[in-house]
């Protein structure tokens, strides 16, 4: 049996590699895109409403949504605090 961080340094490369970090940074967009999903979807908000509640286009929230760009955290706040009515929190871990 092959640990997953086995199969990440086979696949990726060992941590702390080029390669590894930009596993690394997609996954954590993906986590993103899911979390803003899911949040939307838990508000029984479409796409498109929340891109009329946030004055952009319902492109722009499916690309977040595809992970396809980097959600800057003014971004991120806004979509959850100020188009979804929750509030973001962001955990630092040294």
């Amino acid at each position: 049996m092959v640990t997953i961080n086995a199969h990440f340094d086979r696949k990726y490369g060992k941590e702390g590699t080029p390669g590894r970090k930009t596993f690394e940074q997609k996954a954590e967009a993906y986590m993103v895109a899911e979390l803003v999903r899911e949040a939307r979807l838990n508000a029984h908000m479409t796409q498109e409403e929340l891109a009329q509640k946030l004055h952009v286009n319902r492109a722009y929230i499916a690309k977040i949504e595809r992970a396809s760009s980097d959600v800057r955290i003014s971004t991120l706040r806004k979509i959850i605090e100020t188009g979804l009515g929750g509030k973001l929190h962001i955990h630092v871990e040294l």
